[in-house]
């Protein structure tokens, strides 16, 4: 519980502070180390709200990653539970 509450910590101070592609590995590696890591999809949201701007070539998407956050996640979750190795605690 405190490494999930740390890493938490740890990746709003890079939605803040640190470049994108530090936020995106830091949410990547936290949906692929804990159970529902919701937090990512969160604070990317957030993220979006304070730094995004709307993408012309994304059809004109302003939270796109909140929403490739949601899809990731979705996504690692339902591979999670087709793993026979992963522990589902």
């Amino acid at each position: 519980m405190m490494l999930r509450i740390a890493f938490s910590l740890l990746f709003l101070f890079s939605i803040l502070f640190m470049p994108f592609w530090v936020s995106v590995i830091l949410a990547f590696l936290g949906m692929i180390y804990f159970s529902l890591f919701w937090e990512a999809v969160l604070l990317l949201f957030l993220s979006d709200l304070l730094f995004g701007i709307k993408e012309a070539k994304l059809f004109n998407i302003y939270f796109f990653s909140f929403i490739f956050s949601l899809l990731v996640l979705l996504v690692i979750e339902s591979f999670k539970k087709k793993l026979k190795f992963y522990n589902k605690n």
